[in-house]
């Protein structure tokens, strides 16, 4: 099944203070028109999100945090919830690898963390991926399979409709190195059987699987012309508007072409 939204994810990782992050947005409004076929979304650093929340339009953009602590409220010294980024943000990334790998977050961490983001009314984007040991060993198959139902363990066949999976193998992100077609196809297979093994068929359908790892302008099309990839998260090259601009083109461009098909 095709979906009618392709979706684009800027994730600005650690970059752009205040003043920055607000020129930016400034620019790529300007340069981005709003399409009804793509759904470009923006995660910022939890220090600019709500500056940055009243400055953007939502029909153009939508905001997401980078990440977030599980529990609502607390004693949990420089953690920021869910229910705080309630009204700020409309999506939230969960789970992305430099969570798992740098900072150690567990599979535990992250069913509680998209059940915390649902609760709130928060869609998250939950991160799948294996590292280049495991690419390398042939264990792609059960990274994903570990990942996936440990991070959708407290979620309802009713509440998989507010999830996406966002497929990014670690060996490629950041590292210049191409994740091949064939490679994401297959990984993008991989995680819809297993959704259809948790959930059914008709959800393992209906979920939407972005790629992620090193996307640029130049691979944004062949990567969104894949069968069953939805959207691309996007780093290094979100962070220049010219540049993520033309991959939000692409798009665009990509849908339409596939509706006069």
């Amino acid at each position: 099944m095709a979906h009618d939204k392709k979706i684009i994810v800027g994730n600005w990782k650690m970059n752009l203070n205040m003043h920055e992050a607000s020129l930016y947005l400034l620019q790529l409004s300007k340069l981005v028109k709003v399409r009804r076929d793509v759904e470009v979304i923006l995660a910022p650093t939890v220090m600019t999100l709500q500056s940055l929340s009243l400055q953007v339009n939502l029909r153009q953009f939508k905001l997401a945090a980078q990440n977030f602590f599980w529990r609502d409220h607390g004693s949990y010294t420089g953690e920021v919830s869910a229910s705080q980024l309630r009204g700020v943000v409309q999506y939230a990334l969960v789970g992305h690898s430099e969570r798992r790998h740098i900072f150690n977050e567990s599979d535990k961490d992250m069913r509680n963390k998209v059940a915390a983001a649902v609760r709130n009314g928060i869609k998250p984007i939950l991160c799948v991926g294996e590292t280049a040991w495991e690419h390398a060993n042939g264990e792609t198959k059960d990274v994903l399979h570990d990942q996936l139902i440990g991070g959708l363990a407290n979620i309802t066949s009713e509440e998989l409709d507010q999830v996406i999976v966002a497929y990014e193998p670690v060996w490629a992100i950041g590292t210049g190195q191409n994740a091949l077609p064939s490679d994401v196809t297959a990984a993008v297979k991989v995680i819809r059987k297993q959704i259809e093994h948790l959930y059914g068929a008709k959800s393992a359908e209906a979920i939407q699987i972005l790629y992620g790892g090193s996307v640029t302008p130049d691979s944004a099309a062949d990567y969104l012309s894949l069968a069953g990839v939805d959207g691309l998260l996007v780093g290094a090259a979100s962070l220049e508007a010219h540049i993520f601009s033309s991959i939000i083109e692409k798009a665009h461009k990509g849908s339409s072409e596939a509706e006069e098909d």
